[in-house]
């Protein structure tokens, strides 16, 4: 019932504070006569505490100290306290310097303010206090409530721990906090006590925990997945805290304690980029991003936008995704240096618009499809957006003399066996192979599919391919799925039990991206380190353990087969490549076998006019021809690897 008592008006909080003090001064006026009332100068106490009083109402109405919910009392409140009593009885002992220095009279004994200052202060902040226990007190009567340990004894974990107190309809009991530091370990915040981390598995079945709450961000990886399997086995809920610079107005808020999410479970340590450098580079430049509306070009204009540039394109041929980033931009770019510019990679007459309007210095070149089952149905598509997409937005950065272009290719590129990954495979042939061209002035600009005579172009544009895998949370990736079929109670489709892929997030991804757009020089092949692969069906059993629910009991997994043109498991390079080092440690170069343009271009104009007549046997017998060890498996194109 006490939890339903409604906030007390302010001015009852402001009339008690005054009463307080009141008693206060009596009481330092008693314990000056030893407590004998009888000894005690009534007409002085009088004068006193009108004087008193006047100066409390209004030392107290200034700074407010009534304004806070009592229940709620803080380190803040009891600092605004003991400023007020500081400032009224300051003011007190002002006005005895000037009654004894013009007067001659002392208004009241310097010993009696000191009791009085200290008597107060106690007691405003004692009454506080006990209220505040009070109402802990009756919330944690409840028969019904979640034993929770906070991983965590530092300043997150303290602020975790008060924002369910502060919040009356949250239903926890914080048993303890658990730490890894050993000098924590025995002593108490807030009353509750820290407790050793390496013993938490005993804790679990100790307390019979239902959650634990991750509050540090200093744990190691590899301690947080033994701590998070463990919780799995245990079923117990695994919440987390955002790191502090996302809390609302600097303070925790109950809501912003969520579930543990599979991304956080495969995100990695952050990667630290040369911000400097990328700045320098970026200063004051007009940067144009193909496929700006999707998962990995959209993230390319929010981190461009972190940095002083000249001018923003962002360029997509979906409209409602454009306009929807066009919104997004609107909202967080205060600069406005942006522009949507609806319009197809392969429409050569339009991109000549773009770069003819725009002029742009670099290009992320991050338009592309990439669905590999539906690439195997439609290789002809494949070839017009990827192949001959890439290749009119890069004869279009030579023709306009733009200084990098840098594209987002894929680790299906390597050892493809699918027609998306070839065709991504031919993309990177193509512009390392016109990157060599140009570096050797013997560049033939193309007009459409047919090539013409030399044409005076300055051949300036540096070529630069990032590749890397799956991206977390990207558009039809494996999670949002898993996701889905979870909410409607399952099966999970899982191809197979023995498939793995790479995974990064997207901000990560796209932070390698402008760093290696940064540091490239020309022709390089960017290689990204994924980490570790993950095997799928784990995957889909750690989502089901997350959702509270358990695999194959509650969330049934079912495997449904390869899809046509996939692999149990992904290559950054094939087997005749291998890397070397960058100054960053996340990006490697990769040597790959490189291609005379002169040699490959005929074979790639071909291969479009085959797209273009949507000859799909065709389409892939080219591309196979252009890359050798492109085998398709479980496709109906497997039987063109045994023709001559």
């Amino acid at each position: 019932m006490f939890t339903q008592i409604n906030i007390v008006p302010r001015w009852i909080i402001f009339l008690l504070d005054i009463i307080i003090c009141t008693f206060s001064l009596v009481f330092a006026y008693a314990l000056k006569q030893n407590l004998d009332l009888t000894s005690v100068n009534i007409p002085e106490l009088a004068r006193s505490i009108l004087i008193l009083g006047l100066i409390n109402i209004a030392v107290f109405f200034n700074i407010k100290t009534y304004a806070g919910i009592i229940r709620y009392t803080s380190a803040q409140d009891s600092f605004r306290i003991l400023f007020s009593v500081i400032i009224s009885n300051g003011t007190f002992f002002v006005l005895n310097l000037i009654g004894i220095t013009f007067f001659n009279t002392l208004l009241i004994s310097h010993t009696i303010l000191i009791t009085n200052g200290l008597a107060s202060f106690l007691l405003l902040i004692t009454y506080r206090i006990l209220i505040k226990y009070f109402f802990l007190y009756i919330k944690n009567l409840k028969l019904d409530k979640k034993k929770v340990i906070i991983y965590g004894a530092g300043e997150a974990g303290l602020a975790t721990k008060r924002t369910f107190d502060h919040d009356g309809s949250v239903n926890k009991n914080i048993v303890a906090f658990v730490d890894d530091d050993e000098r924590k370990v025995g002593k108490t915040i807030d009353g509750v006590k820290i407790l050793d981390a390496k013993k938490l598995e005993g804790l679990i079945e100790e307390h019979e925990l239902d959650e634990i709450i991750f509050a540090s961000y200093t744990i190691p990886d590899e301690r947080k997945d033994q701590i998070i399997d463990l919780c799995l086995e245990n079923d117990i809920k695994i919440l987390n805290i955002p790191p502090p610079d996302v809390w609302t107005n600097g303070k925790l808020q109950p809501a912003q304690i969520q579930k543990l999410n599979i991304e956080d479970l495969l995100n990695r340590k952050s990667i630290d980029i040369d911000i400097e450098g990328i700045g320098k580079m970026l200063d004051k430049k007009r940067i144009l991003i193909t496929g700006a509306a999707g998962s990995i070009g959209s993230e390319i204009v929010r981190q461009l936008s972190k940095f002083d540039v000249g001018l923003i394109i962002i360029c997509d041929q979906a409209e409602s995704a454009l306009h929807e980033l066009y919104l997004e931009l609107e909202e967080t770019n205060r600069s406005k240096n942006f522009h949507a510019f609806i319009g197809d990679v392969r429409d050569e007459q339009r991109m000549d618009v773009l770069f003819e309007t725009y002029k742009p210095h670099y290009v992320y070149h991050a338009a592309a499809y990439k669905h590999v089952p539906l690439m195997e149905d439609n290789p002809a598509e494949a070839i017009k957006a990827n192949v001959l997409g890439t290749k009119t937005i890069a004869d279009k950065s030579v023709k306009y003399g733009v200084q990098k272009f840098v594209m987002i290719s894929t680790d299906k590129a390597v050892n493809p066996t699918n027609v998306m990954g070839a065709s991504k495979r031919i993309a990177e042939i193509y512009v390392q192979s016109l990157n060599n061209s140009l570096s050797q002035d013997k560049f033939i600009f193309s007009n459409g599919l047919s090539y013409i005579n030399e044409m005076e172009v300055k051949p300036i544009t540096k070529f630069i391919t990032t590749r890397f895998g799956n991206v977390l949370g990207s558009n039809g990736s494996v999670i949002p799925r898993f996701k889905q079929q979870i909410e409607k109670g399952g099966p999970l489709t899982v191809t197979h039990p023995e498939i793995t892929r790479y995974f990064m997030t997207i901000p990560e991804a796209c932070r390698l991206v402008l760093e290696a757009g940064c540091m490239g020089k020309g022709g390089e092949i960017f290689i990204f380190d994924m980490g570790k692969s993950v095997k799928i069906v784990e995957l889909a059993k750690k989502m089901i353990r997350l959702a509270g629910l358990e695999p194959n009991v509650d969330v049934k997994i079912e495997y449904s087969g390869l899809r046509p043109g996939e692999k149990l498991y992904e290559e950054l390079l094939n087997d005749n490549e291998n890397t070397m080092p960058t100054h960053h440690n996340k990006i490697m170069i990769g040597k790959v076998r490189e291609y005379v343009f002169d040699d490959i271009v005929d074979q790639i104009t071909a291969l479009v006019q085959s797209a273009k007549s949507n000859n799909d046997r065709q389409v892939v017998i080219n591309m196979k021809k252009l890359v050798p060890e492109f085998k398709s498996k479980n496709s109906v194109f497997e039987e063109l690897d045994q023709l001559p």
